[in-house]
């Protein structure tokens, strides 16, 4: 059926308003007798709501008409006839929406949205549920629903719950599924495992993906079943399947760097990463790959080494980073990509870009379908007797799932793939290809298949960006059918070309700021980082992405046969262009970290997205102050005063003046720069060594001014925060004695040691602390005399991927194991079989 945009701008119907929604509705009435029979808030209320909801849209695109034939009377009517209608009964008017949003089919874009929030519930509790919960809740939910399908609030309100909790299960039961083997504490052992993919890095090392075989001096008992190591050389042969072997140091994934922060340990569990770590030597190759893995393994093994195959090819004739980058849009090889090149992309806001995602599977699949309906129209006869349109769709469909399976299946070319299948498909069932039903669809499966990504960056702006589009077009479309349809104005060639150009442009334009507006917030809730000239860098670089993106297709149909080699030095060029584009954006970039944003805001713009994007009447509007809400929430967050570490080893705190103080010259970079965008801060004070003057004590440290950076001396660093409070960093708790006097905060970079104060006051942080429950966020009071108020990021929470850490020798409190016995062979006594459970807690 003919859709919003489906009838040409001036064909048959038009003067009528002829759509597919007012083919369901009443006949219109004609104006006189409209004028004379205005409905009174009584009949407002009665079962004509919907024809007089549906009139009202059409006498407002009367409106329109009349503006333009200047008939300033009968608009006058007919907003005299609107005021009253809408004051005469506000509830009847709400009824009546809401009745012709569920009539279009609404309440189904929603289903998604509860089943995302109750997945998100699941992944933020502290404690495992057990199964009987949101399984009895579900039967519970599903029978009140089923016996009240004649009480349409109680039907919407049970179904809305059922949702709900099948988000809930279905994170459950993905949690279940898990192998689970994560490592609990650092330890060097010789690991055996057949070699899932071999990536080079940009820093000249090689990561390996590592399914484990075995583990030697020591044994570990709970070894976990795949590993990612890296190694300064490998063999040369060396490719997925082959079986490697090699002493290497194992350590378990990293918890969140902050309170609030990215939780590694929980993306590791979900990708069966149970460890991370380094060769300390060349590993060895010790065999080729054979027949004897599973059939599974060695089809992964078959697209891998096909993968790393072209990844060679590519490589090989582009060079440099245009070939890592090119490899990375090709088979998804993104580790070999330069720092400054991925540092200037995202500066500015292209880098998704490199990700394979939405953006290129669209490009594939139009591409495939513009090349093939071309093809097709080359044979009339044959277009006009077969359904060339579904033909060209099969074929994208096609390509999009050989472009999946060799871009190495990564979560967002996934979720990206079964958006577009849905499409795809849509189109081969003879329905509207891009709508929003399609996307609840795919959503729902997306959550139902992998619901952890609910809570992930890629997963939120990927499917907020989409949305907002298509209820963008959708709002556009029902604006232009109001409009009366106005014949095209002669134009020259030039100036119907510059008409195209400007219309293209306005496009790009309007698609950066809508897929802008909707995914700023999130992007600054998970990175604490903006890309202010985003939309000029976007503008600048799509034409020149579609055009690496052809080549990139063209490339691929030509390699088998030898001749790609045109078809790479022009994406090569490309890329060349695009990379030069982003460097000159990103060097007059102003800066791009914007400090903490609160959870609230980011739910009240959630909230409002979805309305206002799913929405198809005025109640579009109730998402207006769902979005003024979460931008005044947006700066209710306590910024930390002191950051901590979990290892215990760095601790920062602002200072004022845009300066953050460190407590060692070189922190960890990864650890330091999600600090820094968090305080929002640009400079950086390194610790000053004062051990040579004598004045510089801990015992007057608070004769010195507020805001004071670390000295160190004596085996204590000290510094004191702009409330006056003063904190210290030491090894041991003997040295931390000399500040219990003076300090609010102490940090003991030692899992033996124990509270040396014993005074409310002060609060104590010792190795063990930050071990068991996570890095530390500490704030203080006004009054400095009071003490100071700490959270830690997994106090209380004990879920899979976190269980690991309960057995590390720091959470237990004991010191770090000497490893000279495993240097050696390793003989079968008491002491040995301690080391197995120390080496592998988990």
């Amino acid at each position: 059926m003919a859709g919003p945009g489906r009838v040409g701008r001036g064909g048959v119907g038009v003067e009528q308003g002829i759509n597919e929604r007012l083919l369901f509705g009443s006949p219109k009435a004609e104006d006189s007798e409209a004028a004379a029979a205005l409905p009174d808030s009584s009949a407002l209320a009665g079962p004509s709501a919907l024809d007089d909801l549906i009139s009202a849209r059409q006498r407002l695109r009367s409106d329109a008409q009349a503006v333009l034939s200047g008939d300033a009377s009968r608009l006058e009517t007919h907003w005299l006839r609107l005021r009253k209608l809408v004051s005469g009964d506000r509830r009847g008017l709400f009824a009546k929406a809401v009745a012709l949003e569920l009539d279009r089919g609404v309440a189904f874009l929603f289903a998604p949205v509860f089943l995302a929030a109750g997945a998100t519930f699941y992944f933020s509790l502290d404690q495992e549920p057990a199964f009987f919960q949101p399984i009895a809740c579900s039967l519970v939910l599903a029978s009140i629903a089923l016996l009240s399908r004649s009480r349409l609030g109680v039907n919407l309100t049970a179904m809305a719950g059922l949702f709900f909790v099948l988000g809930i299960l279905a994170g459950k039961i993905e949690t279940w599924r898990m192998p689970g083997n994560m490592l609990g504490a650092q330890v060097s052992t010789r690991v055996t495992g057949r070699v899932i993919s071999v990536e080079p890095m940009a820093s000249g090392r090689t990561r390996l993906t590592l399914d484990v075989i075995a583990t030697e001096r020591p044994k570990l008992r709970y070894q976990p079943e795949r590993v990612r190591l890296s190694a300064q050389t490998v063999p040369a042969d060396i490719r997925a399947g082959s079986i490697v072997s090699g002493y290497a140091r194992l350590m378990p994934p990293a918890g969140p760097v902050r309170p609030g922060g990215y939780d590694f340990s929980f993306e590791s569990y979900f990708d069966g990463i149970g460890a991370t770590g380094f060769f300390m030597g060349k590993p060895k190759l010790a065999s080729q790959a054979d027949g004897t893995a599973p059939l599974a393994t060695r089809l992964s093994v078959a697209v891998e080494t096909a993968r790393e195959t072209i990844a060679y090819r590519i490589r090989a004739s582009i060079g440099g980073p245009e070939g890592e980058i090119a490899a990375a849009l090709i088979v998804g090889v993104r580790a070999g990509i330069p720092d400054s090149v991925n540092e200037a992309m995202r500066r500015t806001g292209i880098y998704h870009i490199i990700s394979i995602s939405g953006l290129h599977m669209a490009l594939v699949a139009g591409t495939m379908m513009l090349l093939l309906r071309g093809a097709f129209g080359l044979f009339p006869d044959f277009s006009a007797r077969r359904p060339v349109k579904k033909y060209a769709a099969f074929m994208a469909l096609c390509s999009i799932a050989a472009y999946l399976a060799i871009s190495g299946v990564v979560v967002a070319a996934e979720r990206s793939f079964i958006m577009l299948s849905v499409m795809l498909i849509a189109i081969l069932f003879d329905r509207a290809a891009l709508s929003m039903r399609n996307l609840a669809i795919s959503a729902v499966i997306v959550i139902l298949t992998a619901p952890h990504e609910v809570v992930g960056p890629s997963f939120q702006m990927s499917f907020a960006a989409t949305a907002a589009l298509i209820g963008a077009y959708a709002a556009w479309s029902e604006r232009r059918e109001m409009m009366p349809a106005a014949p095209p104005p002669a134009r020259s060639f030039a100036g119907f070309l510059a008409h195209k150009s400007l219309i293209a442009v306005g496009g790009m334009a309007a698609t950066s700021i809508i897929a802008g507006l909707a995914t700023t917030l999130f992007a600054v809730w998970h990175f604490q980082r903006v890309s202010p000239l985003s939309l000029f860098a976007n503008l600048a670089v799509m034409p020149v992405v579609s055009f690496i993106m052809l080549t990139a297709i063209f490339s691929a149909f030509a390699m088998p046969f030898g001749v790609d080699g045109p078809f790479l030095y022009a994406m090569g060029k490309g890329l060349t262009v695009m990379m030069a584009i982003a460097e000159w954006i990103s060097a007059r970039s102003p800066v791009d970290g914007v400090g903490l944003v609160s959870t609230q805001s980011v739910l009240f713009v959630a909230v409002a997205l979805a309305i206002g994007a799913m929405a198809t009447t005025w109640l579009r509007l109730l998402a207006v102050p769902f979005a003024l809400a979460g931008l005044l929430t947006m700066g209710s967050v306590k910024t930390p005063d002191v950051l901590i570490s979990e290892d215990a080893r760095l601790v920062a705190l602002p200072i004022g003046a845009d300066e953050i103080a460190v407590n060692r010259a070189r922190p960890n970079v990864f650890t330091f720069d999600n600090w820094r965008r968090a305080l929002n801060t640009e400079k950086t004070v390194p610790p000053e060594d004062v051990s040579a003057e004598p004045g510089m004590t801990i015992e007057n440290v608070l004769d010195m001014p507020p805001g004071m950076p670390f000295l160190c001396a004596r085996r204590l660093c000290f510094a004191r925060h702009l409330s006056g409070a003063v904190v210290v960093t030491t090894a041991n708790a003997d040295a931390a004695k000399a500040a219990c006097g003076v300090a609010a905060l102490i940090v003991i970079d030692d899992a033996t040691a124990l509270d040396p104060c014993n005074d409310p006051a002060v609060v104590v942080v010792t190795k063990q602390d930050l071990a068991r429950i996570g890095s530390a966020a500490v704030r203080f009071d006004a009054l400095v005399d009071k003490p100071a108020n700490i959270i830690f990021s997994l106090d209380g929470a004990e879920r899979p991927w976190h269980t690991q850490r309960n057995f590390t020798r720091e959470a237990r409190g004991l010191p770090p194991r000497s490893e000279k016995a495993f240097k050696s062979k390793p003989r079968s006594t008491n002491s040995n079989r301690q080391a197995d459970f120390d080496a592998d807690p988990s």
